[in-house]
């Protein structure tokens, strides 16, 4: 195995409220990571940090040996191999599904129309919206758009795939159609890092869970050590809280 990503000592500062407190973490091609916690704790703000949405006051974000750490970075071109999906589906409203799906590809790399509709066609298959493809954006549920959300980023091509809490923002009966396209993703072996308070998922997909609390990771291990067997106290009262144990 290859390592994806390397960050160290990676520290975010809002001001005077220190976010993210030396975050260490390395994460390897095909690897599923799940990052649980409690709101406000830094999840968010440590996935923003991996394609530079936020900006690290100090320590090292290594993708694909780039340090995009570094002021001088191609951070543009470290994300052409970067999806990421945000809790709000951020789509283009004044789109069509297959639009909001085939602009990147064919600005960014020049992938012509024919082509891109096809690799659109694709996507929608497999997030189960083929017959979505002419349909406009306002006319789909919560749960559809997020699941056009993942297959714009996968438009891209990308080789690691970032989850800010996708589910978060929908009804409950639409979260289960888009945790099965990513878990289908996951046994494709996409490199995912994700963030989630959909426990099930995290236990069942996950090859490493890292629970973190005021700007650090506590804990981290299998799915069955945190879940079964945690050790850190916080983590133990977080898991009795969102468990209902």
């Amino acid at each position: 195995m290859s390592i994806k990503v390397q960050v160290t000592n990676l520290n975010k500062n809002f001001g005077t409220n220190h976010v993210l407190k030396n975050v260490n973490l390395t994460v390897q091609s095909n690897e599923v990571v799940v990052i649980i916690g409690p709101s406000g704790s830094g999840k968010s703000t440590f996935l923003r940090t991996l394609n530079r949405l936020e900006d690290p006051t100090s320590g090292n974000i290594v993708i694909d040996g780039t340090d995009i750490a570094q002021p001088n970075a191609n951070i543009n071109q470290v994300r052409e191999n970067v999806g990421m999906v945000f809790q709000h589906f951020n789509l283009f409203n004044n789109l069509s599904v297959a639009q909001n799906i085939m602009l990147a590809p064919q600005e960014l790399k020049n992938l012509d129309e024919q082509k891109a509709a096809a690799q659109a066609h694709h996507l929608l298959k497999m997030v189960g919206l083929e017959e979505k493809f002419a349909a406009p954006i306002q006319s789909l549920s919560g749960g559809q758009q997020q699941r056009v959300a993942i297959a714009r980023a996968l438009a891209m091509n990308p080789d690691l795939m970032l989850f800010d809490e996708p589910t978060s923002a929908l009804d409950p009966e639409m979260v289960g159609d888009v945790l099965q396209v990513m878990k289908k993703l996951a046994q494709q072996g996409m490199t995912m890092i994700v963030v989630t308070h959909e426990m099930g998922f995290a236990k069942e997909v996950a090859d490493r869970v890292l629970f973190f609390d005021d700007g650090q990771i506590l804990e981290e291990g299998t799915p069955t050590a945190i879940f079964d067997h945690p050790q850190n106290p916080r983590l133990q009262e977080f898991l009795n809280k969102v468990l209902n144990v």
